[in-house]
């Protein structure tokens, strides 16, 4: 895909396009528009024990900043505890998953180059629609280059 020049901008504290995943909010701070497809970046306001199934991305490398709370996060059979102040960095086709800890938790999620924006706009209105079964969720997944290897977990949408 090829890019136009990206300007610069600026985002103040709560800014954002809002994406609502049911359980929780994602706050759209980065596209692929917006910074010609070098980065996508999004902010996550997650409950206790939420997170995803294991998968991968094989068009995207994806890091974490956790804001708030504590994460564990998982790499094929390794396991991290990962609160406030931790970085994540997980190179594309790499196995991971993660769980938020004990508390609602925070975090930044960037993509590398800009990807997951439209997975996470299909989730929600998968969600709203009551349409987020684990197959009609793979399929999706699919779209957007992400392997989902791992059953859905409870809680997950």
């Amino acid at each position: 895909m090829e890019h136009g020049r990206s300007e610069a901008f600026v985002l103040k504290p709560g800014e954002g396009r809002s994406i609502d995943l049911g359980g929780f909010q994602m706050s759209v701070k980065a596209t692929d528009e917006s910074t010609s497809g070098a980065f996508s970046l999004l902010e996550a306001d997650e409950p206790a024990g939420f997170g995803p199934p294991m998968h991968i991305h094989h068009d995207a490398a994806e890091a974490f900043y956790v804001l708030e709370g504590e994460y564990l996060i998982f790499f094929e059979d390794r396991e991290f505890s990962c609160p406030a102040g931790s970085f994540v960095f997980i190179p594309a086709g790499e196995l991971h998953g993660f769980r938020v800890g004990p508390t609602r938790s925070r975090k930044l999620n960037i993509y590398t180059p800009a990807a997951m924006v439209g997975y996470f706009d299909e989730l929600s209105e998968a969600v709203r629609a009551g349409n987020a079964d684990p197959q009609s969720l793979s399929q999706t997944a699919l779209r957007y280059s992400m392997e989902v290897l791992g059953p859905v977990p409870q809680g997950y949408v």
